[in-house]
């Protein structure tokens, strides 16, 4: 591959079913697991590392907000001091749980509003950061390709992995359309490997007015949580094995 693949995963809590992890992660190289903020219990965290070990998948903290009843989808007012304590939190537990089962943790990877806040308030983004120097500065951080906090990662000596989203619509800026518009999502895993190889290739994408963006690109994410990830995933998985060099 390419091209790293990465997906959100272990989003479960209890009994509610959130994504399909095991038919998921044969056709991605990264996920990022849920923390136990916006998703995923200790069991469910548990299994999905589990699995991530069986594929041979690059492991990352998914930390967010303390929003379950949300998602992790709603923007929090909450102090920077405190923030970065929530995040440290999450990336240790996450850290200690794959270490348990013989995994190195490779990354972290914000959520949500978490994800959106970092970009667009530096505060918030120090925090990110912050969290993850405490825990272990070899980690990477994946974020928004061109846009945002990676300056300010590389310089903390952050290794910073530029993220572009398959499955999601873009603004002429280079950042995602809300969630809130009916057109945020892309549905046909055909349109969405399509547009992706474009973008693999030539480093530019459509935007929603029609305009073409450049985006840098070191990885592709899906969302877990997409009606057709398992779908979108194999798509993706197939078409670069079939076009691009390896």
């Amino acid at each position: 591959m390419n091209i790293d693949i990465n997906c959100d995963m272990g989003e479960s809590f209890g009994h509610f079913r959130i994504g399909r992890d095991e038919d998921i992660m044969p056709y991605i190289t990264s996920c990022n697991i849920a923390c136990g903020f916006h998703g995923g219990d200790p069991l469910t965290i548990e299994n999905s590392l589990k699995l991530a070990k069986k594929f041979g998948l690059k492991v990352g903290a998914h930390p967010s907000y303390p929003d379950l009843a949300g998602f992790g989808r709603r923007s929090m007012q909450i102090p920077t001091d405190e923030l970065r304590a929530l995040i440290t939190y999450q990336i240790a537990a996450l850290k200690g749980m794959a270490e348990s089962l013989g995994l190195r943790l490779h990354h972290v990877k914000p959520h949500g509003a978490l994800y959106h806040a970092a970009t667009e308030n530096e505060a918030i983004a120090k925090a990110l950061l912050e969290a993850i120097l405490a825990i272990d500065p070899q980690l990477a951080v994946y974020g928004p390709a061109d846009i945002g906090w990676h300056q300010m990662a590389e310089a903390k000596g952050i290794r910073y992995v530029h993220e572009a989203f398959a499955d999601r619509q873009y603004r002429e800026d280079g950042s995602l359309i809300s969630r809130n518009h009916p057109q945020a999502l892309l549905h046909k895993p055909d349109q969405i490997a399509k547009r992706a190889l474009k973008l693999l290739r030539q480093g530019t994408l459509t935007t929603l007015s029609g305009k073409e963006i450049k985006v840098t690109t070191q990885t592709l994410c899906i969302h877990g949580d997409h009606p057709q990830a398992p779908q979108i995933a194999k798509k993706l998985y197939e078409s670069m094995q079939a076009y691009l060099p390896s």
